[in-house]
């Protein structure tokens, strides 16, 4: 397996450079399976790889609720902090 090349920002701004990298990745390991289940021909293994596909997409639907999460409480707080800044008001 590959070393992690993403660094974390610290700094995220309605986002996660982490996050999307590691939905990228889970991604790409679905496509991967399934191009591997389109060429297996052994009941047992498609079973399993069908578990795997399965799975890993329960992971994708995580990360992107949880990216959603962080765009959604990203934009309350500039919603806040913009009411603040609003000195016509």
């Amino acid at each position: 397996m590959d070393e992690i090349d993403t660094k974390c920002q610290h700094a995220c701004k309605n986002t996660c450079a982490t996050l999307n990298e590691a939905l990228r990745r889970e991604t790409a390991m679905v496509r991967f399976y399934e191009s591997v289940l389109d060429e297996c021909n052994i009941p047992e293994v498609s079973s399993f790889m069908t578990g795997l596909v399965e799975d890993k997409r329960k992971v994708i639907l995580s990360l992107i609720h949880k990216l959603n999460e962080i765009h959604v409480r990203s934009q309350a707080l500039d919603g806040i902090a913009s009411s603040f800044n609003n000195i016509d008001g």
